[in-house]
Protein backbone atom coordinates (compact mmCIF):
# COMPACT_ATOMS: atom_id res chain seq x y z
CA UNK A 1 0.00 0.00 0.00
CA UNK A 2 2.99 2.34 0.58
CA UNK A 3 3.49 2.94 -2.89
CA UNK A 4 0.04 3.04 -3.80
CA UNK A 5 0.18 6.48 -1.11
CA UNK A 6 3.53 7.25 -2.96
CA UNK A 7 2.34 7.51 -6.23
CA UNK A 8 -0.55 9.57 -5.14
CA UNK A 9 2.02 12.01 -2.77
CA UNK A 10 4.13 12.59 -6.54
CA UNK A 11 0.19 12.76 -8.34
CA UNK A 12 -0.72 15.45 -5.75
CA UNK A 13 2.98 17.22 -5.66
CA UNK A 14 3.07 17.74 -9.48
CA UNK A 15 -0.64 19.39 -9.57
CA UNK A 16 0.13 21.36 -6.88
CA UNK A 17 3.58 22.57 -9.02
CA UNK A 18 2.07 22.84 -12.11
CA UNK A 19 -0.49 25.23 -10.21
CA UNK A 20 1.62 27.05 -8.84
CA UNK A 21 2.45 29.14 -11.98
CA UNK A 22 -0.88 29.25 -12.68
CA UNK A 23 -1.49 30.92 -9.33
CA UNK A 24 1.11 34.09 -10.56
CA UNK A 25 2.57 34.82 -7.29
CA UNK A 26 -0.47 33.64 -5.02
CA UNK A 27 -2.47 36.08 -7.27
CA UNK A 28 -5.21 33.94 -8.63
CA UNK A 29 -7.32 32.19 -5.45
CA UNK A 30 -8.20 29.53 -7.77
CA UNK A 31 -4.66 27.86 -8.41
CA UNK A 32 -3.57 29.22 -5.42
CA UNK A 33 -6.13 26.54 -2.87
CA UNK A 34 -5.11 24.21 -5.73
CA UNK A 35 -1.34 24.26 -4.52
CA UNK A 36 -1.96 24.72 -1.23
CA UNK A 37 -4.19 22.06 -0.90
CA UNK A 38 -2.05 19.46 -3.64
CA UNK A 39 0.90 20.10 -1.05
CA UNK A 40 -1.22 19.09 1.76
CA UNK A 41 -2.33 15.74 0.01
CA UNK A 42 1.17 15.31 -0.98
CA UNK A 43 2.89 15.72 2.55
CA UNK A 44 0.42 13.42 3.85
CA UNK A 45 0.58 10.58 1.49
CA UNK A 46 4.02 11.15 2.05
CA UNK A 47 4.32 10.41 5.20
CA UNK A 48 2.31 7.74 5.19
CA UNK A 49 4.66 6.45 2.26
CA UNK A 50 7.19 6.55 5.47
CA UNK A 51 5.99 3.79 7.51
CA UNK A 52 7.15 1.37 5.77
CA UNK A 53 9.64 3.01 2.73
CA UNK A 54 13.26 3.92 4.02
CA UNK A 55 12.91 8.24 3.61
CA UNK A 56 15.80 8.18 1.40
CA UNK A 57 14.53 5.75 -0.96
CA UNK A 58 10.90 7.73 -0.95
CA UNK A 59 12.25 11.13 -1.12
CA UNK A 60 14.27 9.80 -3.95
CA UNK A 61 11.48 8.36 -6.13
CA UNK A 62 8.88 11.27 -5.04
CA UNK A 63 10.83 13.82 -6.15
CA UNK A 64 13.16 12.63 -9.56
CA UNK A 65 9.42 10.98 -10.69
CA UNK A 66 8.14 14.20 -9.96
CA UNK A 67 10.60 16.63 -12.03
CA UNK A 68 9.99 14.57 -14.55
CA UNK A 69 6.37 14.86 -14.38
CA UNK A 70 6.91 18.56 -13.90
CA UNK A 71 9.22 19.26 -16.65
CA UNK A 72 6.54 17.28 -19.09
CA UNK A 73 3.46 19.23 -18.10
CA UNK A 74 5.64 22.51 -18.39
CA UNK A 75 5.93 21.03 -22.30
CA UNK A 76 2.40 20.22 -22.75
CA UNK A 77 0.67 23.02 -20.52
CA UNK A 78 2.92 25.72 -20.91
CA UNK A 79 4.99 24.73 -24.25
CA UNK A 80 8.10 25.20 -22.28
CA UNK A 81 10.63 24.08 -24.49
CA UNK A 82 13.01 20.88 -23.32
CA UNK A 83 16.14 20.43 -25.76
CA UNK A 84 18.46 17.11 -25.35
CA UNK A 85 20.16 18.06 -21.99
CA UNK A 86 16.55 18.24 -20.25
CA UNK A 87 15.62 14.71 -21.59
CA UNK A 88 18.74 13.49 -21.11
CA UNK A 89 18.73 14.49 -17.39
CA UNK A 90 15.25 13.37 -16.74
CA UNK A 91 16.22 9.91 -18.50
CA UNK A 92 19.48 9.49 -16.01
CA UNK A 93 16.76 10.55 -13.54
CA UNK A 94 14.45 7.92 -14.51
CA UNK A 95 17.50 5.63 -14.27
CA UNK A 96 18.45 6.85 -11.03
CA UNK A 97 15.12 5.74 -9.77
CA UNK A 98 15.05 2.19 -11.29
CA UNK A 99 18.23 1.29 -9.71
CA UNK A 100 17.42 2.56 -6.67
CA UNK A 101 13.98 0.80 -6.64
CA UNK A 102 15.47 -2.32 -8.91
CA UNK A 103 18.80 -3.37 -6.39
CA UNK A 104 18.54 -1.23 -3.29
CA UNK A 105 18.27 -3.71 -0.35
CA UNK A 106 16.37 -1.25 1.76
CA UNK A 107 13.37 -1.21 -0.51
CA UNK A 108 10.64 -3.47 0.39
CA UNK A 109 9.53 -4.95 -2.50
Amino acid sequence: MSWVYLFIAIVAEVIATSALKASVGFTRPGPSLLVVAGYSVAFYFLSLTLRTIPVGIAYAVWSGVGVVLVALVGWVLYRQALDAAALAGMGLIVAGVLVMNLFSRSVPH
